[in-house]
């Protein structure tokens, strides 16, 4: 991975991870290889490839996690897998210090899909890349300026395991409502125009390292 300290700027083409902690454990169990896009105090963005290889969680017999029913889905045990990433690319937009990351999806053919504002603790940057811990709460945001709760079930539920305390949640949901004026005012990143964005197509995929869950020695702002 490149970026040799946490408060240089990552040059586009650039390899870094995008990783989340576990809710409450601290360890990593979503890892993502990305490229960058760009990388300004303004924004980080980057490109997760088609194929990409992942780690996810799953169940302990490795089964999806969103197989297990709502009421033990975050009480189950669980380990982590590699896998590749299904589908279309998807590119992801990050303010610095703003409780949310906006993802963009497309159909084949580059047809644009929806935006998905993924409600998060602000990013840690360190050398290898950016490390977050997601509040579970979403918002999908589509090409007509409507827009919609996602995984509101698993937002109550996570309460209710003890994940997120009252404290917590209440700001997620004032985050949530913050992220929804934005998109009513059509501000950036709506307004951007990323949807017209392409990838490099010399830009080769990242790879997965083996030291993917790795403890950060530098993290910063």
């Amino acid at each position: 991975m490149t970026g040799s300290d946490a408060s240089q700027h990552w040059a586009p083409g650039d390899h870094v991870l995008w990783r989340y902690r576990g809710n409450g454990t601290g360890a990593v169990h979503i890892c993502r290889p990305v490229t960058v896009v760009q990388d300004t105090p303004e924004l980080l963005a980057v490109w997760m490839a088609p194929g990409t290889e992942c780690v996810r969680p799953v169940l302990a017999d490795g089964t999806s996690v969103h197989d297990e029913p709502l009421a033990t889905r975050y009480t189950a045990p669980r380990t982590t897998e590699r896998a590749r990433w299904a589908g279309s690319g998807v590119l992801k937009l990050a303010r610095p210090g703003e409780p949310w990351s906006v993802w963009l999806f497309w159909e084949r053919g580059w047809r644009f899909r929806s935006w998905y504002v993924n409600l998060e603790e602000p990013r840690t940057r360190w050398s290898g890349g950016v490390d977050s811990e997601d509040h579970f709460l979403d918002i999908s945001v589509y090409p007509d300026r409507s827009w919609l709760w996602r995984d509101e079930d698993e937002f109550a539920q996570a309460q209710r395991s003890g994940l997120m305390g009252p404290e917590q949640a209440a700001g997620v949901r004032e985050a949530g409502r913050r992220a929804v004026e934005r998109i009513q005012e059509w501000g950036p990143p709506f307004s951007d125009g990323w949807e017209h964005w392409r990838p490099d197509p010399a830009w080769r995929v990242p790879e997965l390292p083996a030291d993917w869950d790795r403890t950060p020695a530098h993290t910063g702002p």
